[in-house]
């Protein structure tokens, strides 16, 4: 008979917003492996049971995510699962927190939309972006806060230049706000996706007031957020994360100041709100 499966070694848990990355030291490979069943809860005392069950995997990493804008504290075992069924011990416990994010702890400087999981109150959604961003924003976007509508100035959806209905090339999404004096520390920006491509999610681009402010990379959604605009619906297939790099306080000044998210790489993504915020 072969040997009950081991359990996992060296789990850590890392937090970022609205997700906690687990990693853990591989099993032996005898018995065959055939999965990694990843458990969690609110306390230490984590129950290795169905409720528990948060996803499998084959590799030795699993990503914990929605799990929201606020910090949240999670506590997991991981128990390896053989070819057979056969279950091992769980492993030891480890514990790890999200980041809170911008939007929780910050003070808004200048934001569109609402930052709900949705995209609803954003121009052309939720599925008709493709046909009419051209039409609708053929030089992108340019949105001034305070007096433009997010519902007929922002489109939700921002194509890359691997999209053929955006013309494939570059798009700029520019916000316009003003500050009445230049900050004396470093300002965040907030970029909420609902959901992105699959397998292109792409960069951007930051500028202030045209002078380059940095890069950010998207992670990868689940190809609805082009056709659907509320991921807190029940099973829902979207895919939300949250994006919010430091922006330089020397970029800004006193009166009006431009934020530039140009799409440089890949394919679409999907706007749940955007914003600028003073860090708690």
């Amino acid at each position: 008979m072969s040997p009950t499966p081991r359990p996992v070694t060296g789990v850590a848990a890392g937090g970022r917003i609205g997700a906690i990355d687990l990693t853990w030291t591989h099993a032996a490979w005898e018995p065959l492996v055939d999965h990694y069943a990843v458990h969690a809860s609110t306390t230490r005392d984590v129950a290795t049971t169905h409720d528990t069950l948060i996803g499998t995997t084959v590799y030795s990493r699993l990503t914990h995510d929605t799990l929201g804008p606020e910090a949240q504290t999670r506590y997991y075992r991981i128990v390896t699962v053989d070819a057979s069924g056969r279950r091992s011990a769980p492993s030891a416990v480890a514990g790890g927190t999200s980041t809170e994010s911008l939007v929780v702890g910050g003070t808004p400087v200048a934001t569109v939309g609402e930052f709900d999981s949705k995209s609803l109150e954003l121009a052309l959604a939720p599925s008709g972006g493709q046909s009419g961003f051209r039409t609708a924003f053929p030089d992108g976007v340019d949105f001034t806060y305070g007096s433009s509508d997010p519902a007929a100035d922002w489109c939700y959806l921002h194509p890359g230049p691997a999209d053929g209905w955006g013309g494939r090339r570059e798009h700029t999404f520019r916000l316009r706000f003003d500050l009445e004096e230049a900050p004396g520390a470093d300002l965040g920006l907030a970029i909420w996706l609902i959901d992105a491509h699959a397998s292109l999610p792409g960069t951007a681009v930051l500028a202030v007031n045209g002078a380059p402010a940095g890069e950010v990379a998207f992670e990868r959604g689940a190809t609805r957020g082009s056709l659907e605009g509320d991921a807190t619906v029940p099973g829902s297939a979207l895919r939300p994360s949250f994006v919010e790099p430091v922006l330089d306080a020397a970029l800004f000044r006193s009166g009006q100041n431009t934020l530039d998210i140009t799409k440089s790489d890949g394919s679409w993504h999907a706007y749940d709100a955007v914003g600028v915020f003073r860090p708690a």
